[in-house]
């Protein structure tokens, strides 16, 4: 029989946080950086998005996700890729799981 545990879960279910998103009506423009941007224009960027994500209800349920999905790109639950990638291990351990 095929081991169906390691499926992801129905998506209503696993993406209903979103609904309580800060972000839910606001432009992907200001979470996602265009290719190539660098320095100063992206520092802001990123800084903007972060102040959208200080203020959300449902920043820990989209770190979490972000997290767990291995999110490539974009500011998610507050932190940019480079600061989640940081937080996991190589196999994509989180430091809370590797604790």
């Amino acid at each position: 029989m095929t081991d169906v545990s390691r499926l992801p879960g129905a998506v209503h279910h696993s993406w209903q946080w979103q609904t309580g998103a800060a972000c839910r009506d606001l432009g992907s423009g200001r979470f996602f950086h265009p290719a190539g941007e660098r320095g100063e224009d992206r520092e802001e960027r990123d800084a903007a998005a972060k102040r959208v994500c200080a203020a959300c209800p449902v920043r820990t349920a989209c770190l979490e996700h972000a997290l767990r999905t291995r999110e490539p790109f974009g500011v998610w639950g507050g932190l940019t890729e480079e600061e989640r990638h940081a937080l996991q291990g190589p196999a994509g351990m989180t430091l809370a799981a590797r604790a």
